[in-house]
């Protein structure tokens, strides 16, 4: 397990998403409204394209969300679970805010 420095909390845009290369994995980081941070994988699974942090964020019900900017397919950020095909889903990576620094984990957990 791997807990990498990405970048400063105060960089990151409420309701916006970043892309950043941790440990050779392409991961997708968005803060929230409300102050959260979620780190995602990058990659779509529907397009293959690298472009989740691209997605457009959101909510469907109490769930937090990122709609993918190719088909419009949408992720809750807690769990990486497609809401429109449960059957998929994108890898969710732990994230911590250390010192003003956000930190994200890859690897085994």
């Amino acid at each position: 397990m791997s807990q990498t420095v990405v970048c400063q909390y105060d960089v990151l845009l409420p309701e916006r998403g970043v892309a950043a290369l941790v440990g050779g994995v392409q991961i997708a980081l968005f803060r929230t409204h409300d102050g959260s941070v979620f780190a995602l994988g990058n990659q779509d699974p529907f397009s293959g394209a690298n472009v989740m942090s691209r997605g457009i964020v959101g909510n469907r019900g109490d769930a937090q969300t990122v709609a993918s900017p190719m088909f419009k397919q949408v992720f809750d950020l807690r769990t990486g679970v497609c809401l429109d095909d449960p059957t998929v889903s994108l890898p969710v990576y732990p994230v911590e805010i250390v010192d003003g620094q956000v930190l994200v984990t890859i690897g085994e957990q």
